[in-house]
């Protein structure tokens, strides 16, 4: 009941309040004019959600190098530059605006001491989401899904890395969203800019399963408060991996029974 108590306590509306009052930026009202950084931010925002739209998927790939035949790892190069993209997009990108705007890296929800005095915590997530994820691992349209590259079965090379490929492009994710983006607008809007991250962060989904997408929603908002109580992305990154190579693995492990 603990846990449960300290989750509920990150992801209501209470926390939000403590978000307010860890920002002491917001207790003097900004000058008028334009506050760059937030300019800068959700600029940086736009051009790389259409950098990726347009250049990041791997149609681009096949467009571009043409469809792999008698290529053994064809098609897990197609995913390498998906992947790529993120990294370049949601990672690199943000960095040079960092530097350009003389910001700390570490500031940008990248430090460890809060994910770590809550680590307990996000296991106790993911033991409660298992169970959910096992039993929705015994359907067809699961197995059938899962994993987004198809020939990670092949070999333990595959396997392990289309699994880093997934690994590399979620910690970008979640860099950008719950660190970028985050960190960027907390300053002029505080606990709200868990609503501002959440509009794209829902957008990305489109395209995938109505479901899904509407869950990004809720997704959008756990994760983006609970980064910003403990100024850390670590505990999305962790949670994230752990499903995913969890929907792997037992896609794969019912297929090969």
């Amino acid at each position: 009941m603990g846990r449960a108590k300290e989750l509920i306590g990150l992801v209501t509306a209470s926390p939000w309040k403590a978000i307010d009052a860890d920002t002491p930026e917001l207790a003097n009202p900004p000058k008028p004019g334009v506050d760059w950084r937030v300019v800068s931010v959700l600029v940086t925002v736009a051009v790389v959600l259409t950098l990726q739209e347009y250049f990041g998927d791997r149609g681009t790939y096949y467009k571009w190098f043409g469809v792999p035949r008698g290529d053994r790892y064809g098609e897990l190069k197609a995913f390498a530059w998906w992947a790529g993209w993120r990294v370049g997009g949601y990672v690199l990108i943000p960095l040079v605006v960092m530097a350009l705007m003389r910001e700390r890296i570490l500031d940008f929800n990248l430090r460890l001491r809060g994910f770590l005095e809550h680590l307990p915590l996000y296991l106790f997530m993911f033991a409660v989401f298992f169970p959910v994820l096992y039993a929705a691992s015994h359907t067809a349209s699961f197995q059938h899904t899962y994993p987004f590259y198809k020939l990670a079965n092949r070999s333990w090379f595959d396997f392990v890395a289309w699994e880093l490929l997934y690994v590399a492009q979620f910690f970008a994710l979640e860099f950008f969203f719950r660190g970028y983006i985050l960190h960027g607008l907390r300053h002029r809007f505080g606990a709200a800019s868990v609503l501002v991250m959440m509009v794209p962060y829902c957008m990305i989904h489109y395209g995938k399963p109505l479901p899904e997408t509407l869950g990004a929603v809720g997704a959008g908002i756990l994760l983006g408060t609970v980064a910003m109580r403990t100024r850390s992305i670590w505990g999305g990154v962790l949670i994230h991996v752990a499903v995913a190579v969890s929907m792997d693995s037992l896609s794969l492990w019912h297929q090969a029974r």
